[in-house]
């Protein structure tokens, strides 16, 4: 029985985001945003944080929902990959 890569790596994390620009060849910018509880107020702040990802067949256009997952460094900047492009329901439509 051959181990497939994933489970070779363990789990990567994964997160879901916007893509914010598709302007470069093999690039995107995804906006990921998140909660974070004020340490005195107690009130959820939401922050968002923009990670460049690898986009191999530039399938991802600005204004999609995608989801990425860590990998190697790539570049100076980039250390994501595109998994996939999600639609409204969550379901997976490309790549």
């Amino acid at each position: 029985m051959t181990e497939t890569p994933t489970n070779k790596r363990g789990r990567r994390n994964e997160v879901m985001g916007y893509v914010v620009s598709d302007k470069m060849d093999k690039t995107i910018s995804v906006r990921i945003y998140r909660s974070k509880k004020h340490p005195k107020y107690h009130k959820f702040i939401k922050r968002s944080s923009i990670y460049k990802a690898h986009d191999e067949l530039n399938v991802a256009k600005e204004g999609d929902r995608v989801r990425i997952f860590e990998s190697r460094p790539l570049s100076k900047t980039k250390r994501w990959k595109l998994a996939f492009v999600v639609d409204a329901n969550g379901v997976e439509v490309s790549k």
